[in-house]
């Protein structure tokens, strides 16, 4: 398709493969439709984060200053890593669901996925109005009901867990014999994460640098996430990297996959059956994970709950809660404090850690006046 721009008067072009008539008769139709309601051909096929610097002015006219600034954090910050690839007429409803599934489950808060996605309905509104889609798929219900079950779940993370390490290793079985080829690689990560309590895009993002065999302790420095253009590496969600140790049951995992990857200090120490990067999608997709914890009976059990696993062993196992804090990383003491769960027995032992240390100090009889 070609056709003279009225500002520049040049000659621009636009160009696009298709696999039937059928589809580039109808990309004709919309390239058309579009240039006859006066819109640029290029924005009219350009990704959505082309889109929204074109049109981001019109789109945020009218807005106060004081909601305009978390408006734009939630579209860099979140909509743009999210869905900024994808042409802004493929997206979905289905695509916004889940990007705002995701937003969720890596713990944004309420406010911060209100405004994102009330950029993001902003910018497709505009794209309705320029005829590129029909409707805006942006406009997705009940994401606050999937929020407070979010939410629920991490005021009691403690009850995400897997109950033992045999139930950790009977689900990394499961997981790779339900998988294509039985991949061993899957069961791995599973064990790998929850015994380090790390999200699955930190697991993904492990070189063989950041492994220090001598005190068997992992740097986590990086994790693997959704970016424009496919999968791309980052720092870690707090921002900072912080120090894991790696306890005697994955010393041998690890070992075995250091002698694997070889000698090369940016090689990836977990990856897919063909050499890619992991993410939470890619392993629930590749193992049936769905299908596999529902006949194990963790019908409820995500892949974000190997972590929630992994804190809480620590905490059961008298980690102190401020060295807890720090394995997390988490931002907050509170958050780490949910992991906490003093039983009868703890507290009586607390009961009587006190009289030891008062000793004999105390009168069996109440306390008496002393003659003086």
């Amino acid at each position: 398709m070609r056709w003279i721009d009225p500002v520049s008067k040049r000659r621009l072009s636009k160009s696009e493969s298709v696999a039937t008539p059928e589809a580039a008769a109808a990309w004709i139709e919309a390239m058309e439709k579009a240039a006859r309601g006066g819109v640029d051909p290029l924005a009219a096929t350009s990704a959505l984060s082309e889109y929204g610097d074109r049109v981001m002015e019109l789109a945020v006219r009218g807005l106060e200053a004081k909601t305009l600034d978390p408006y734009l954090a939630g579209w860099r910050k979140r909509v743009v890593p999210t869905l900024g690839h994808l042409p802004v007429r493929l997206i979905t409803n289905g695509a916004v669901d889940r990007a705002v599934h995701g937003w969720i489950a890596d713990e944004c808060s309420r406010s911060t996925i209100k405004n994102s996605l009330a950029i993001l309905v902003r910018v497709m509104e505009q794209a309705v109005r320029d005829g590129i889609i029909d409707r805006n798929p942006a406009r997705v219900t009940g994401w606050q009901r999937e929020f407070q079950r979010a939410e629920d779940e991490l005021d009691d993370p403690r009850s995400l867990a897997l109950p033992s390490w045999q139930a950790l290793v009977g689900l990394a079985e499961a997981l790779v014999a339900r998988s294509a080829d039985q991949f061993a690689g899957w069961g791995d990560v599973v064990v790998f994460a929850a015994c380090t309590a790390a999200r699955i895009g930190e697991v993904s993002g492990v070189r063989v640098r950041d492994i220090d065999t001598d005190t068997w302790v992992w740097t986590v420095r990086r994790q693997t996430t959704p970016s424009p253009g496919g999968l791309a590496d980052k720092g870690t969600k707090g921002k900072r990297a912080r120090k894991v140790p790696l306890i005697g049951k994955v010393q041998d995992l690890v070992s075995a996959r250091l002698t694997a990857v070889g000698s090369d200090p940016d090689a990836r120490l977990f990856t897919g059956p063909r050499g890619g990067r992991i993410t939470t999608a890619v392993l629930r997709d590749a193992t049936h994970w769905d299908e596999v914890v529902t006949r194990l009976g963790y019908e409820h059990f995500r892949r974000h709950d190997l972590r929630h696993t992994g804190l809480t062993w620590m905490a059961d196992a008298g980690v102190p809660v401020h060295v807890l804090r720090k394995i997390a990383g988490h931002g907050s003491l509170s958050t780490t404090q949910r992991y906490l769960h003093p039983d009868l027995r703890s507290i009586t032992d607390a009961g009587d850690a006190l009289s030891a240390h008062l000793g004999d100090e105390r009168s069996p009889s109440g306390p008496h006046l002393r003659a003086v």
